[in-house]
């Protein structure tokens, strides 16, 4: 195995074309291939998918890729030390719940670690989504919601796909309503309160379990039930037909979400909000800071942060 090999194989992952990534690499197509073959032969893998519209990573090429992208960043690190204008792609990406907190932090991440060149992905997703990214090595991290509800259900298919889940905060639930609905004449809220309103979840595609849900007590009846796919939806339903969610309470102002109320939810639950990671790999100097800004943003909140170690 040669560094170079591996810098190959992350530029055909980045353009999902060998031809391309030899036309940005200056050599051959036939060499280029050639090297990816004898990377593939030395460790007795398969790293591409190979078609006539293109080349995806295998589940082994996924996770080759991050081993190899670890050792890249080393290389990368010792160059910047020792020789000058050396410069690699930062690559990073996340798949997540709906969660304002997590596209705050992603932001952040950007303005703190992108230099010139960077392919960072952030994938607002279903439940589902969210844990098969991170067991396939699509995102190298996935964020989430553990309760009493669901936490049996997921936590065995977490283990199941070599995942472990680690706590970031506890939340209570809150409504998430638009800042002219007549709920916000309230300080607290009960379920009572909400039976005239639209309810409003996210859908969860063909696995629509209650245990993937992303609200809280949704096995409960509901006389007005709207389901959407996207948070910049479910923040227009919210003030144009006085609709409600169920959340965490975290909303971030300095994302356009001003238009939008949290309201304490009297019930006794408790959420606990955290990030997925595979237990095979080692998390990227990237992925830490990612969590490291999660922090901040959710301690700003006032919420108090789990300790954890990476």
């Amino acid at each position: 195995m040669r560094i170079q090999q591996l810098e190959y194989l992350e530029k055909i992952a980045d353009t999902g074309s060998i031809n391309e990534a030899a036309k940005q690499l200056f050599i051959s197509q036939p060499s280029l291939s050639q090297a990816m073959k004898e990377l593939e032969k030395e460790y007795n893998i398969q790293l591409f998918y190979r078609s006539k519209v293109g080349i995806t990573l295998t589940s082994e090429g996924r996770e080759f890729m991050n081993y190899s992208r670890m050792i890249l960043d080393q290389v990368n690190l010792l160059n910047g030390r020792f020789k000058q204008d050396t410069t690699r792609k930062r690559t990073f990406s996340v798949s997540a719940q709906h969660y304002a907190f997590v596209v705050h932090a992603f932001v952040e991440l950007v303005k703190e670690v992108g230099k010139e060149e960077y392919h960072f992905t952030l994938r607002e997703t279903i439940t589902e989504n969210t844990l098969n990214d991170v067991q396939t090595f699509r995102s190298e991290l996935g964020v989430i919601y553990l309760n009493d509800f669901n936490k049996t259900v997921l936590k065995r298919l977490i283990s199941e796909k070599d995942l472990m889940f680690v706590p970031l905060f506890d939340a209570k639930p809150h409504v998430f309503v638009g800042r002219d609905n007549p709920l916000t004449k309230k300080s607290r809220l009960s379920l009572e309160d909400l039976e005239e309103y639209p309810y409003l979840s996210y859908e969860q595609g063909e696995t629509n379990s209650f245990y993937f849900s992303e609200e809280i007590l949704s096995t409960l009846p509901h006389k007005k039930h709207i389901q959407i796919s996207d948070r910049a939806t479910i923040f227009n339903l919210m003030i144009g037909l006085n609709g409600y969610t169920i959340s965490s309470g975290i909303i971030s102002s300095e994302l356009n979400d001003e238009k939008i109320v949290a309201i304490p939810l009297d019930v006794e639950e408790t959420l606990t909000l955290g990030y997925l990671r595979h237990k095979k790999i080692e998390l990227s100097q990237v992925a830490q800071t990612y969590i490291d800004l999660l922090k901040q943003h959710i301690k700003r909140f006032g919420f108090e942060v789990y300790e954890t170690f990476y």
